[in-house]
């Protein structure tokens, strides 16, 4: 397959680790860590896209230390910026001229029902570009979120 015939669902990654919009900016730094991914998508409970966070927009926000990022939501990191979508039939052409164009390294792909289907990353593309990819670009139904569930670890104490 040519990558001039490409399109987003053919090198998008279709397991994503995301993130609710009510979690804070450490959970969604832990988990991207965790993951080893530099973007994660902020959905609602229905699937519904609310945005894409990167790495560099947590650490921007970083101040304060781990405490003051437990007490905002990741919904005002993304609030108002503009997030760059395409379907999941849009040309790969189509796809890496609007990353370039909005200067972000992931832009999500949506099904007609406006549910995530999908993330094509730079890492997609550059996958895409050295011929190493072989998604189906058919059956769309098979996006998975990944799940971590953390949970603090109070710290022992000796008798």
């Amino acid at each position: 397959m040519s990558v001039e015939t490409m399109i987003a669902s053919e090198v998008m990654t279709r397991t994503l680790v995301t993130v609710e919009p009510e979690e804070s900016p450490l959970m969604a730094w832990e988990l991207m860590w965790r993951a080893g991914v530099h973007h994660i998508p902020v959905v609602d409970a229905c699937c519904r896209l609310v945005g894409v966070l990167g790495r560099e927009d947590v650490a921007a926000h970083w101040s304060g230390g781990p405490a003051e990022q437990t007490r905002t939501e990741v919904r005002t990191l993304v609030q108002g910026r503009r997030c760059p979508r395409v379907a999941p039939d849009a040309p790969l052409s189509e796809v890496a001229a609007l990353m370039t164009d909005a200067d972000c390294g992931a832009v999500p792909v949506l099904g007609p029902d406006d549910v995530l289907r999908g993330l094509v990353s730079t890492a997609d593309v550059l996958m895409a570009l050295a011929g190493r990819t072989t998604r189906p670009a058919g059956d769309l139904t098979d996006v998975k979120g990944g799940l971590f569930h953390l949970e603090p670890v109070p710290p022992v104490t000796c008798p």
